[in-house]
């Protein structure tokens, strides 16, 4: 009998589906008798022999942290039905990032104690893993899925096969596991060590695109070094020793060591100052013309420019910073969601040739007003007001500006020229065509009225370089003006890390195939600290990702999006890597979350779309399609995508409409839209020939579209060699375990 919401299993009333996986269903349900909440798992293979595995498993525990077991019937489990989130689902909405050390360290002793209570009673997990620990609205951890586990004392050798395939998850399980050696508790040392890992990274400790990657990694390679305190990452490193001598032998000594851990944590923070960081919310604007709201707007601008040089701050992005325009929002959430501990907020009134700035600083812990100050000034002073505010927040955060640390102003430009330029800015925020056209006649006023005004230069290369990204002009129309005008820029400011950025761009992905000579800009781009978060995301995006070294490329971006963690466009292109990497249940998560924010942001619609087809749920890829194309009817992949969800869902008719205006390839992205088309609908040799096409046409984006349809095919190490990436890709050496 299939379950559907409103039948009956036995007294359990079915409610609601929470979820499927390799050997069942669960389901929420109503237990009519006592007339509580249970989860009903459904056995829907044949695994029965592992199903009643689990029951024995669950039932000989009693733990806070182990979910409990209330019923069996002939195919089902009746269990502890937990309100709260996977720790899989708590780590995709960190973006990347990680926990705190404070919450992974809680979650971890949790786990570490359900574990405990389940080697007391000889039992072994053999699958922890995130998706298997909830934890509950009141933080409280719980660990689920005992299918594999095993009675020690009834079979000293636990690993199970089926078909030739080690059960168990290969980026968690144990090398003994993976072998199909004997285990014993530590192998579940070994997999707590991964979990743990990824509590305090946000990234997987041993990463690939297959199984076998996977599996070649957790015999062989050692995970990147944590960013975290040196008593987190000596556990970790322990637990994860490749053999089981060297390891915690108990999960009584993991407990230990991680209780003694927070002890040396408390000691660490009362000792060493923390680094201060700070967001700079958009300026109000109090002056009667409400067109002036680009200059407080600029003001708050600068000041984050300025501060995104201090050694030690980290400051919160424009966009990020910025999406709380407008919203009645406390302090504590912006702190909470940018992840800063302080708030610069303040207005501006502009009346003729004078300004008045206000500015007050803000502890988001409690609220209190650290610093505050009000500046009169001539319009003519607002760089020397722009200084002087910011190394008043400097003193106020206890950051030392010392003559060869403090940042240096670039010199001033016109003044017309900078309100052109702020202007510009004002208007690329919105993100429309109209706006981009006022972006290009503002940018090109101020570099007429200033021509030694460099990042106006520079701001121009990158609107030329999002014409072309965008699909709106084709890339050898472009970035000879692209060129042109960063060039421009340096010959200013020969320094500029923005500028030599967008020449690794080009000299890469988008123009040249020179990978070797993309790597030597982008070294000239970040030789500076404190690295733009811009760049760091630049380079994950369009120098990492396109060379297939995806779990570099998530951690530059990663990186990235820490100071700019609003910023939808980044948050869109890391779950285009996510796609890329294989890992397709992060990418629609992450894709969600950006549609949470902004349910019509066209990239993040169309990309869910494709996402929704490799999972072959057709219908909703379809509908998601066709609003991406809605939204963007010029961006010819949604085009090639569209008429090929219209094809699998025999709409043809309306798929050949489409086809027409693609099939000459003549248009800006069109032959990328036509190897979408055809990869979609599994033609692949005629996709390959339309991708040949794209790749002399140069579009920006096409191997981040095309990788995922087309990478497992014969025919991408011909395209590959097209665009000179490496074959196979390129790794790091904490790729290969050096």
């Amino acid at each position: 009998m299939s379950l559907t919401t409103g039948t009956r299993l036995g007294p359990y009333e079915i409610l609601a589906l929470l979820g499927t996986g390799g050997m069942g269903e669960v389901w929420k349900a109503r237990d009519t008798r006592l007339n509580r909440i249970v989860a009903v798992k459904r056995l829907t293979g044949q695994h029965s022999e592992r199903f009643e595995q689990e029951a024995r498993a669950i039932a000989a525990l009693n733990h806070p942290h182990i979910c409990q077991i209330y019923d069996v019937g002939a195919d089902y489990l009746v269990l502890e039905y937990i309100e709260g989130h996977t720790l899989a689902d708590r780590l995709r909405s960190g973006g990347g990032r990680g926990l705190a050390p404070e919450e992974a360290l809680r979650i971890a002793r949790q786990i570490a104690e359900g574990l405990e209570e389940a080697h007391r009673a000889g039992i072994l997990h053999r699958d922890l893993k995130p998706s298997n620990v909830m934890v509950t609205t009141k933080g409280v951890a719980k660990l689920l899925d005992f299918g594999l586990a095993k009675l020690v004392s009834v079979d000293a050798d636990v690993t199970r096969t089926l078909d030739g395939t080690v059960l168990g998850t290969a980026a968690y399980m144990s090398p003994e596991q993976a072998e199909g050696r004997p285990l014993d508790a530590r192998s579940d040392v070994f997999s707590f060590g991964a979990v743990l890992y990824e509590m305090l990274s946000g990234n997987r400790a041993f990463a690939g695109t297959t199984t076998v990657q996977v599996l070649n990694a957790v015999l062989r390679d050692e995970p990147p070094r944590l960013q975290t305190l040196p008593v987190l990452e000596r556990i970790v490193r322990r637990c994860l020793s490749k053999e089981p001598g060297p390891r915690f032998q108990t999960m009584t000594e993991v407990r230990m060591a991680l209780e003694h851990s927070v002890l040396d944590e408390g000691a660490a923070k009362a000792g060493e100052p923390q680094q201060p960081s700070i967001a700079v919310l958009p300026f109000a604007n109090m002056s009667a013309d409400k067109e002036n709201e680009y200059f407080s707007d600029g003001l708050a601008e600068e000041i984050i420019n300025v501060l995104a040089n201090v050694p030690g701050l980290k400051v919160a992005g424009r966009t990020s910073s910025f999406f709380f325009r407008g919203k009645d929002v406390e302090f504590g959430e912006i702190g909470k969601k940018l992840n800063v501990d302080h708030i610069l907020e303040g207005s501006v009134r502009k009346a003729g040739s004078r300004i008045r700035v206000t500015a007050q600083l803000i502890k988001v812990a409690d609220g209190f007003h650290l610093w505050s100050d009000r500046y009169d000034r001539e319009l003519t002073d607002i760089f020397a007001l722009q200084d002087e505010v910011t190394h008043a927040i400097a003193r106020a955060l206890q950051v030392k500006l010392s003559p060869e640390t403090a940042p240096l102003r670039r010199q001033a430009p016109n003044l017309r020229a900078y309100e052109a330029y702020l202007k510009a800015l004002d208007q690329w925020s919105k993100a429309t065509s109209e706006s981009m056209v006022q972006v290009k006649e503002f940018l090109d006023r101020a570099v007429a009225l200033d021509p030694e005004f460099a990042p106006a230069h520079n701001s121009l290369g990158l609107y030329y370089s999002m014409l072309a990204s965008l699909g709106i002009r084709p890339t050898r129309e472009v970035i000879p003006l692209a060129r042109a005008a960063v060039h421009e820029a340096l010959r200013i400011e020969p320094s500029l890390p923005e500028a030599h950025a967008l020449l690794a761009v080009w000299t890469g992905a988008y123009d040249d195939y020179d990978w070797h000579g993309a790597e030597r800009q982008w070294r000239v781009a970040m030789a500076r600290e404190p690295v733009s978060y811009h760049v760091r995301f630049w380079y994950g995006n369009h120098y990492l990702l396109p060379i297939g070294r995806f779990q570099e490329a998530l951690e530059a971006m990663a990186k990235g999006l820490e100071g700019d963690p609003l910023n939808l466009l980044y948050r869109h292109h890391f779950a285009v890597c996510l796609r890329n990497a294989g890992r397709l249940e992060d990418a629609e998560a992450e894709l969600r979350k950006v549609l949470e924010l902004d349910e019509n942001f066209p990239l993040a619609v169309g990309t869910l779309g494709a996402v929704c087809a490799q999972e072959g749920r057709f219908t909703e890829a379809l509908t998601l399609s066709e609003r991406a194309y809605s939204l963007t009817p010029w961006a010819n992949p949604i085009v090639g995508q569209l008429a090929a969800l219209l094809v699998r869902t025999e709409a043809t008719s309306q798929a050949e409409a489409l086809l027409e205006g693609l099939r000459p390839g003549t248009a800006c992205g069109a032959p990328t839209g036509m190897a979408v088309f055809h990869a979609m609908c599994g033609e692949f040799d005629q996709a390959a020939e339309w991708a040949e096409r794209a790749i002399e046409e140069r579009y920006p984006p096409l191997v981040s579209i095309l990788g995922p349809l087309l990478r497992s095919s014969p025919k991408w190490p011909g395209l590959a060699r097209m665009m000179n990436l490496p074959e196979p890709p390129l790794r790091s050496g904490s790729e290969r375990g050096e």
